[in-house]
Parts: structure tokens; sequence; C-alpha cells
């Protein structure tokens, strides 16, 4: 089985030989170009370019779409070991997967033929619009209106925080479809940037993930093709949620990855660092630190698997297990690169080590794909059920 620079992944790959080849992909054409990719606030062009040509940029699509065909394990071990170099350039197969899936989960056969193959060659991304200014955990509350015109619906509204705004060929867009249904009145759609009345507004500015741009796409007297409809006019929150169930394991993936690369640094940078004549690994005080965030690492990953597991079998409790992964892997991520700048001491403030970095990246893995206080909500109210 190849698995050198010139491989290309294929759903039959064992994980362990799927993760190394990430992995090498990652060390060789993503690492390099993480710190420069952060501190000028560009999209990872060379981290998308090596995803492509390995087809690790959309593993998720099924195989009769030109997709790897992935398994949500396959999907976050691609997103991990990515994240574990760079975290904004994980966000290019996590979030070509959640603005994707809704369509597969719910599309018609005729959207997905002709979205999945482009984002499956490499040829479009794919983003997901759904939170606004005013309502992002309050989804309900959005404002984007659609309205039916003979065989089109005309999109009105702005959305907010939309990872790869402006990068993107298409959105999931919910928008509202009878504002006197509440959550059983908005619907999803599918747009594409070359619609006339598309546009996105400037780029948000960031604590973190730079490297991604985020930003707020406008959509004015946009015309959407009925066929553009991802499900049923009205059930547009049930696809969402039901996207959102799967997709936040991609958070979990990257938030593991980033845990785990600031672990890999803060261990090998303990082994060299000399203090009171010995490598700091032999003090008791770092060991601790250290043991600490490598057992937080393995248990996040541990329990994330056990989440994807469950979303590739369909299990009644995935709802419960997704959030519990996402907020725990978060947390850990942000706790394990606290402790990892900690390590480094000084040395760990400065942009010269990439440890500060990570710990910017990983706070938006506590906050996006749902806040961890809504992912407590969920998981005490599956408790309560």
């Amino acid at each position: 089985m190849q698995t050198g620079p010139d491989a290309t992944y294929h759903h039959a790959w064992p994980y362990a030989e799927l993760r190394q080849a990430v992995h090498e992909l990652a060390v060789r054409a993503i690492a390099p170009h993480a710190a420069d990719v952060d501190a000028s606030s560009r999209f990872p062009r060379e981290a998308y370019e090596a995803l492509v040509a390995a087809g690790f940029h959309a593993p998720h699509i099924p195989e009769e779409y030109g997709g790897s065909g992935a398994d949500e394990i396959a999907t976050c071990i691609v997103v991990e070991e990515v994240a574990r170099a760079c975290a904004s350039s994980s966000l290019i197969p996590a979030v070509n997967e959640l603005g994707s899936l809704p369509v597969i989960l719910a599309g018609s056969a005729e959207l997905k033929s002709e979205v999945l193959p482009p984002l499956a060659r490499g040829e479009a991304m794919f983003s997901y619009a759904l939170s606004e200014r005013e309502s992002g955990s309050d989804a309900g509350a959005m404002r984007a209106r659609a309205t039916p015109d003979g065989d089109t619906w005309v999109l009105n509204g702005t959305k907010a925080w939309i990872t790869h705004a402006g990068i993107s060929t298409y959105y999931t867009v919910m928008a509202k479809t009878d504002p006197t249904a509440g959550t059983h009145g908005v619907s999803a759609f599918v747009v594409h940037r070359d619609d006339v009345g598309f546009s996105v507004g400037a780029p948000e500015h960031k604590l973190g993930i730079k490297g991604s741009p985020t930003g707020s796409p406008v959509f004015e007297d946009v015309r959407v093709p009925a066929a553009n409809v991802i499900g049923e006019v009205g059930r547009g929150l049930s696809v969402a949620l039901g996207t959102l169930e799967r997709t936040r394991l991609g958070a979990a993936a990257q938030a593991v990855g980033i845990a785990q690369g600031a672990t890999d640094y803060a261990v090998a940078y303990a082994k060299e660092r000399v203090t009171f004549g010995k490598p700091i690994i032999d003090h008791q005080g770092i060991q601790f630190k250290l043991a600490d965030m490598a057992t937080r690492t393995a248990a996040a990953r541990e329990l994330l698997y056990t989440a994807c597991s469950k979303a590739d079998r369909g299990d009644a409790d995935l709802a419960r297990y997704s959030s519990m992964a996402k907020l725990f892997a978060s947390d850990t991520a942000m706790e394990v690169t606290v402790e990892g700048v900690q390590v480094l001491g000084g040395y760990g403030y400065v942009k010269d080590y990439p440890l500060e970095r990570m710990m910017r990246d990983a706070k938006i893995t506590q906050i996006y794909e749902g806040t961890n206080e809504i992912q407590r909500v969920v998981i005490a109210r599956s408790l309560s059920r």
C-alpha cells in the first residue's frame, strides 16, 4: 500500500497507515508554513494544495461522487494530524465536511451530483452559514429571510463568523422561510459565490486560527433555485442540528491535534532545556505537567473516537457523545496549551516558538460548533431523558 508523498487516500487504508501518511504530509508541507500563515493572517495555500494532491482536503465525500468515502474516524484522524502542525490548515477538511454534510444527509440526488464532485476534486470549498450577529447559540432568532418567487427563492440577510467566507465556492445557508413557524420555519439552501447579490464583508481580525478567513456573507436579493433547497422546506434547523451532531467531532479532532502538537513540542523542549545542571524533563515539577498533558490528550482522543464510532453506526446517543467529545477535547486543548507555554517559560510567550500560537488557536475550539456551555446543556438534557 502506497503511503509516500504521491499517495492518495482511499477509505480502505488502515487507520494507522492513514495517520502516518497525514502526519508525514503535515510535517513536510504544512508545518514549515504554519508560523507565516499565522503572522500574515493568510489562507494556507500550500496546505490546501498538498491536501488536495493527497486526497485529504475532503475525505468524507462518498465514492459515488468522486470522493474517498472516509468514515468519521478517518476524517477526524485527518483533521487531528493536520491540526497537530497547523490549526488553521485543519479547518480545510473540517469545514468542507461541515458545509457539505447537510447536502450528503438531506440533499436531492441532483443537488449532490452538482456540488459534491467539484468538492471531491479540490476545485471548490464548502462553507456553512448558520450564525448571525444577533443569533449565535440561539439559531432560531436568525433574521435572514428567503421568500418564494416562482421556481426560485429570494434570499436576503447577513451571516457572521463564517469560516472560509470569500474562499469557498459553495455555502450552505440557513434562512427563515416562514417567520411565523418558529424553529419549523427555517430552510437550508446551497448558494454559489457567483450568484448575483452575494458578497462577503471585510474579514474578522481574530485571536487565533488567523490563516482561516472568517467573514460575513451578505445576501441581497440572491435568487436560489428551488432545486437548491436541502431537504424539505421548513426543516432547515433539523438539517443543521443533525449536521452539527457529527461535525462537532471535527472541532474535537482539531482540539486533540492542537493538544498533541503542544505536548510534542513541550516534551522535546524539556529534553533539551537545561537548568540546575540537568534537562528540565528530569525535574519532577515539569514531569507532572507533561504527564497531565499527555494523559488528558489521550483521554480526549479516546472519547473522540468513541463518538466517531457512534456517528458511523448511527447510534441513538450520538448527540450526547459528540457533545461530550467536543466539550472535553476543547477544554483539554486550552489547558494543555496553557501548560505547554508554562513549560517553556519566557520562551513560551514569544512568537519565535509555536506554543503561544497553539494556545491562541485552542481557544476557538471552546466556542465554535456550539459553545461548551451549549454542549453541557445538550449533555444534561440527554441525561434527563
